[in-house]
């Protein structure tokens, strides 16, 4: 089963973590269940940009970003190399390490 490493997170996980998902699991679905709080407001259809994350390793082992999720991504906070939406990807076999952005681009958080 991949591990999926969080780096630190100030406001969603200051300690960092280490959980093990499921082959073909949904990162943003999973990240939810094990916890923590990523946003997700278009309810995991890659239409808001809102779950967007940095895979610093083990990004090579996933799938490509398609039109719409890549369409998406130009509408991220922080925007880099490493970029994709959580509900995008899918876990595959290799263990990623995953780095939560400081800011969505959200301006409120819904509780």
């Amino acid at each position: 089963m991949p591990q999926i490493t969080l780096l630190p997170h100030p406001d969603l996980c200051p300690e960092g973590r280490t959980l093990d998902m499921r082959r073909g699991a949904m990162l943003c679905r999973g990240l939810l269940e094990a916890g923590i709080a990523i946003e997700h407001a278009c309810e995991m259809v890659a239409a808001c940009a809102t779950c967007h994350v940095h895979v610093r390793r083990g990004a090579d082992s996933l799938a490509p970003p398609d039109d719409e999720e890549n369409d998406q991504l130009d509408n991220a906070w922080g925007l880099d190399a490493q970029s994709r939406l959580a509900c995008c990807v899918k876990v595959r076999d290799t263990d990623l390490v995953i780095e939560l952005p400081r800011h969505t681009r959200n301006h409120a958080r819904e509780a």
